[in-house]
């Protein structure tokens, strides 16, 4: 009965007319574990033991520093081999052949015959060298015999002792014999240590050169972070790109791949490199795989740049010191130097650093400026800037439009001629009235004398998109917003991007998340300072900078949203761009609200005072088609150009710059267009009354329904 125990029972009192009872009672035994035999307990130990972190460091360990001696007698076979073969240049020999250059290959060639030629002399020299020696060491040891007697001779005459003439050679003998007992005594341990040292020499060497596999590594060096950029580094990150004709062509180099690479310079926060590609390999293929290469070169994504500089066939990699883009760049001169001033015409204006480090200064002269990116990246504060340093030439004047609204433009308050705050439909019909009348200003100053010049007048809107994206209509019909011909806020900066720049009218423009519909093409286009914070798409970097710039290596999508706030990517001839490449990565300087105030105190002591103006002075309510009629008066018909004439003659503020196509809009929108007459556009009396008489007749209409 397994799993059971027996209890006997024994009645003790029991009644007097019976017999004594024996109870028997089965009581169940609780369950217990099943026995595990002991070979199987002892087993499971030993897998904890060998699986377990602290064995697992043990034998990486153990096998790390024994592989750094076996790697370490490779390095130094392969240098010694190096040494004494013509092996380098044979090496060198077919990298050149390999990259193309085939006059470098001739080159190494003739050096590794060189060297065959000296190694021959060298060996033949030794066939002759123990007769040599054997000559040599004859005549040294006459002569240092005779030396030491003649030695002797002049020390017996000094003390008349005729003992002293073999002295010297005495001692010369107890020298070499005490030489000989310290190498019997020194002998044996040298003999026991020697190979130990040998051992320890290739340990150095081969954990100098951590040549031990990955796996065996520490973590801290298997990571990678942080690990110097060498020759070595660059050439395998290359050769294991995924591209099959680069790694073939690198495999056939053998190490000395390096010979693709120019020296690795010191480029501010990194390094950067050269890499002429072997035939048959683009450089579009090495730019897809960035962020692979980044990788294998212990880097993040962000941290590796690809650009195409003027040499054929070359990538220029520039490789940031790990975590050095995340530091801080200094404070701007526009804060530290209180005594700064700025040139529109010549100066540039202090707006960060490049990668390298170096100062990265912006020219406005005469350039339309666009800075597009997606929200809360630094877009208004990179464009601030350079409002904030040209505000202290006191010759510049501003039409700023803020269609945000929440006071990042506030402090030009006394500085701006126009300052519009706001993100309605309203504001957007202020900000494009005052774009438009900076074209009536562009007008004006194109009219004026040749050689007259102007000041620079500065329009700038921030967040355009809001501009673009308005559907409010005029009372003509005319949308403030869209990218058509009859949109008031895109013809506005059309004409303005058209003919501004040559009177120094000069559009600025912040934008979000750049797409067709709110940053038409024609105005991207226009801007001759294009800059971009970090953006969700190629498409849109593509819209933002260009096509060339992004061919180029321009990749503004690849910035970090949230981590590379302020950073840009600018393609511009304002700013010094490396030769070869079409754009630059700059990281600006923060110059926060209070900061910003300062500076435009300093602008504000530099004018004698600006009033601004915080809303567009609407025009005089005037009726076009009812213009038209009563210029036509009595006459049948009116020629187009006397029109014109008339209704500028009537209101010159309204009809001033008006045009054929102006006069043509406003007929074939009342049903009275314009029609030949002898060969001549003229405007119909008739057509114009009835016009009017049926517009009349519809508000009436209207008013009763």
């Amino acid at each position: 009965m397994s799993g059971t125990v027996v209890h006997l029972h024994k009645n003790t009192d029991p009644p007097a007319d019976t017999a004594t009872v024996t109870t028997l009672t089965v009581v169940p035994e609780p369950p217990t574990a099943p026995s595990v035999p002991l070979w199987v307990r002892s087993g499971r130990a030993i897998k904890t033991a060998v699986t377990h972190d602290n064995t697992r460091t043990a034998a990486r360990a153990v096998a790390r520093h024994s592989l750094y001696v076996a790697g370490g007698a490779r390095i130094v076979g392969r240098r010694a081999w190096d040494g004494r073969t013509a092996a380098r240049y044979e090496r060198y020999m077919r990298t050149a052949e390999a990259a193309g250059n085939f006059d470098a290959a001739a080159e190494w060639e003739e050096r590794g015959q060189r060297f065959r030629e000296a190694r021959h002399r060298r060996r033949m020299d030794l066939l002759h060298s123990p007769l040599d020696v054997a000559k040599g060491a004859g005549i040294s040891v006459g002569m240092g015999i005779g030396g030491l007697v003649l030695l002797g001779i002049a020390m017996a005459v000094a003390t008349k002792d005729a003992s002293d003439v073999v002295t010297p050679l005495m001692a010369v003998v107890e020298f070499i014999n005490l030489m000989i007992t310290i190498v019997q005594v020194v002998w044996g341990p040298a003999l026991t240590i020697g190979p130990f040292l040998a051992l320890l020499a290739l340990w150095s060497v081969g954990a100098h050169q951590k040549a031990a596999p990955q796996w065996a590594l520490p973590p801290n060096v298997r990571t990678g972070e942080g690990e110097p950029i060498t020759p070595s580094i660059v050439v395998k990150a290359l050769r294991d790109l995924g591209v099959p004709a680069l790694r073939k062509a690198i495999t056939e180099m053998g190490d000395a791949g390096a010979s693709m690479l120019s020296p690795i310079v010191i480029a501010g926060c990194g390094v950067e490199v050269d890499v002429t590609l072997p035939s048959g390999v683009s450089t579009n293929e090495v730019q897809s795989k960035r962020r692979k290469l980044a990788e294998n070169l212990s880097r993040h994504e962000h941290e590796v740049f690809i650009t195409i500089p003027a040499a054929a066939r070359t990538v220029r990699l520039w490789v940031a010191d790990s975590g050095a883009l995340d530091e801080p760049i200094g404070p701007s001169p526009l804060v530290t130097d209180e005594t700064m001033t700025a040139d529109y015409a010549k100066g540039r204006a202090p707006w960060g650093q490049d990668l390298r480090g170096d100062a990265a200064a912006l020219s406005l002269y005469q350039r339309h400026l666009l800075i597009t990116g997606l929200s809360n990246q630094g877009k208004t504060v990179a464009l601030r800037s350079l409002a904030l340093w040209l505000s202290l030439d006191k010759s510049v004047q501003f039409l700023m439009g803020d269609l945000k609204g929440v006071g990042d433009w506030a402090m030009f308050d006394g500085l701006a001629t126009t300052l519009i705050q706001g993100p309605t439909d309203e504001h957007v019909i202020q900000v494009t009235e005052m774009v438009e009348s900076a074209v009536e200003e562009m007008n004006r100053r194109i009219q004026a004398p040749p050689g007259t010049v102007f000041p620079a007048l500065i329009v700038l809107v921030d967040e355009a998109q809001v501009a673009f994206m308005c559907p409010v209509k005029d009372e003509e019909g005319r949308f403030y917003g869209g990218s058509k011909a009859t949109s008031r806020y895109f013809m506005a900066v059309r004409k303005i991007h058209n003919q501004g720049r040559a009177v120094n009218v000069l559009m600025w423009q912040g934008t979000q998340d750049p797409t067709d519909q709110n940053l038409p093409k024609l105005v991207r286009e226009g801007a001759h300072t294009r800059a971009s914070l970090a953006l969700g798409t190629e498409s849109q970097a593509r819209m933002a900078l260009g096509d060339k710039a992004v061919d180029g290596g321009a990749a503004p999508n690849l910035l970090r949203p949230g981590l590379d706030q302020g950073t840009l990517v600018v393609a511009s001839s304002g700013i010094d761009i490396p030769k070869g490449q079409s754009s630059i990565t700059v990281r600006t300087h923060y110059v926060d609200d209070n900061a910003a105030v300062a500076i435009t105190d300093r602008a504000k002591a530099l004018r004698d005072g600006v009033t601004t103006l915080h809303a567009i002075e609407r025009k005089e309510e005037h009726d076009p088609l009812a213009d038209i009629a009563a210029v036509i008066g009595d006459a049948p018909r009116l020629r187009t150009q006397d029109v014109i004439k008339r209704l500028s003659a009537l209101n010159p503020t309204a009809y001033g710059d008006w045009s054929p196509g102006d006069l043509t809009r406003v007929l074939e929108d009342a049903g009275a267009e314009p029609y030949k007459s002898d060969g001549r556009m003229v405007v119909g009396r008739d057509r114009v009354q009835r016009a009017l008489a049926n517009r009349d007749s519809q508000g009436s209409a209207s008013d009763a329904g």
